[in-house]
């Protein structure tokens, strides 16, 4: 039992082998939670589930099923975890873990079609495993340089959040002042303003409130153009934080290339010495 319990913990938990790789175990469970989002969204459509209901009721039970076995499972083998702590603590602190308790939001959503008439919204969640299978896959390294570049442009960010801010408090109030006699109900108090100058802001632009006033159009021109502007920094400031992320990756590439050029002459030079040394003693 232990040795099966060893191989199911090496075969569900990414990592816990000798390869950092997907198993097969895991590229399965992948496949099977796409299926299962398919299934979720084709089933919000009527004209398929009114011919189709059962079938697709059957069928999202099956991936509830699967799925309730494999975090049964995966609680069965989480006692093999390196570290201290006897199995019981073992499982409970996996049970309380963010990634347990999304399994389990995964088992409840995939059963809850015999429960709940429409629950799709909700099943969707399943997809919040793929980032629980992956994470610590080739791609968790470039996700964890991109962000630690992202983390070191923080401040640059937090300075555009809150010019964004100041501009649509000020937008708000300018049109409050400018339009809110003339148009009470789209302009009647600061809050309805508030969002117009958001839609402005961020160039979406509903059309829902338009200034009718001279001074509210000169407004509008001011909030629209500190929207564009405001959306191009952090752009920006995101591109740059990108580049440096790639750029790093590719120095340390460089690095770990020369790095392993230079053990390879270093160990045939040695050789090479060695060499030497057998053939003078031998003479």
């Amino acid at each position: 039992m232990p040795d099966l319990r060893q191989t199911v913990y090496n075969k569900l938990f990414v990592g816990a082998g000798t390869s950092n790789r997907l198993s097969l175990v895991n590229l399965t469970l992948v496949i099977l939670i796409l299926s299962a989002v398919a299934v979720s969204v084709i089933g919000t459509e009527p004209t398929i589930t009114g011919k189709h209901h059962d079938l697709i009721i059957g069928i999202e039970m099956g991936f509830g099923v699967i799925f309730l076995a494999e975090y049964v499972a995966r609680l069965w083998s989480v006692a093999e975890r390196p570290g201290p702590g006897s199995a019981t603590s073992k499982r409970l602190r996996f049970i309380f873990s963010p990634l347990a308790i999304i399994d389990l939001i995964v088992v409840l959503t995939s059963l809850a079609p015999f429960f709940i008439g429409d629950a799709a919204m909700l099943r969707l969640i399943r997809l919040v495993r793929i980032l629980a299978l992956t994470k610590f896959t080739r791609f968790s390294h470039a996700i964890e340089e991109i962000s630690a570049a992202v983390w070191g442009r923080r401040y640059e960010l937090i300075v555009t959040i809150a010019l964004a801010w100041v501009l649509l408090l000020l937008g708000a109030v300018a049109m409050y002042w400018a339009e809110g006699a003339a148009q009470p109900e789209q302009f009647g108090s600061i809050p309805r303003a508030l969002w117009w100058a958001i839609v402005t802001l961020t160039t979406v632009g509903y059309g829902d409130a338009i200034p009718i006033t001279p001074l509210g159009k000169i407004t509008a021109a001011i909030v629209a153009l500190g929207g564009v502007a405001l959306v191009a920094m952090p752009a920006g400031i995101m591109a740059a934080a990108f580049s440096d992320a790639m750029q790093k990756k590719r120095e340390l590439e460089l690095a770990r290339r020369i790095e392993q050029e230079v053990e390879e002459k270093v160990e045939e030079e040695i050789e090479r010495l060695m060499d030497v040394e057998e053939s003078r003693r031998d003479t």
